[in-house]
């Protein structure tokens, strides 16, 4: 396994950091973005860098401009959508010949669920998510999800059963109509970030383990089974 540390820069002109981590034998990429709260260096977007590798799933990893710049707020959608873009394209570069998804964690992965509903990203097959965040905590609704009619590439959604950001009845409603192009997979016990409450007798490495197994294998099917 191999990581290194790489830029690019967005049609806007910002300049961020990334990081590549490139396992010694992959079958396809993942470009993994963010959330609103922490970036690319943080221990969770490492570790799932590093289970996916473990995987044979190579992971590009990236800063949003905020992020870069050390700002509290979140950038705009459209900055975003142009990060996430720029990003997919350095993937292409690094692993041309390999199956190419994209998603993220919250608000990282919505910012490339709605760049996809905008325009396709170019050669990414599927979009999977590692908590979408559907809706604010304690308030439920649909709303965040109604771009994703506009998706027309598979997508997957790991769930932990206690996300605050995503109760099940509204996930259940935003979904439907997706129909086959949207496969959910629910980590029981796990919250927004993947952590669980010690008396349900698992781990949070245990949970996060659950969430890889289930992308990688949701990728095996559609780079061996492409849509279309």
């Amino acid at each position: 396994m191999d990581t290194r540390h790489l830029q690019l820069t967005t049609a806007r002109g910002d300049v961020v950091s990334a990081l590549a981590t490139t396992p010694d034998t992959a079958d396809a990429a993942y470009v993994f973005a963010h959330g609103a709260g922490a970036g690319m260096e943080h221990r969770f977007m490492q570790a799932v860098a590093e289970g996916l590798a473990a995987r044979r799933v190579a992971c590009l990893r990236y800063q949003f401009p905020s992020m870069q710049a050390g700002k509290r707020r979140v950038d705009s959608p459209a900055v975003a959508h142009d990060t996430v873009r720029a990003a997919v394209g350095l993937a292409q570069q690094l692993w041309a010949a390999m199956p190419l998804f994209a998603g993220g964690k919250s608000f990282g992965g919505r910012m490339t669920s709605q760049a996809q509903a905008i325009a396709p990203l170019p050669g990414v097959r599927g979009l999977a998510f590692l908590g979408f965040p559907l809706h604010p905590a304690g308030k439920p609704s649909v709303a965040r999800a109604e771009h994703l009619a506009d998706v027309d590439i598979p997508m997957l959604f790991v769930r932990g059963t206690r996300d605050a950001l995503a109760e099940a009845a509204p996930f259940d409603e935003a979904s439907a109509p997706l129909a086959r192009r949207a496969t959910r997979v629910d980590i029981a016990e796990a919250d927004h970030g993947f952590s669980v409450l010690r008396r349900s007798g698992r781990t949070d490495d245990e949970a996060l383990d659950e969430a890889l197994d289930a992308l990688v294998v949701w990728t095996q099917a559609w780079h061996i089974h492409p849509a279309g």
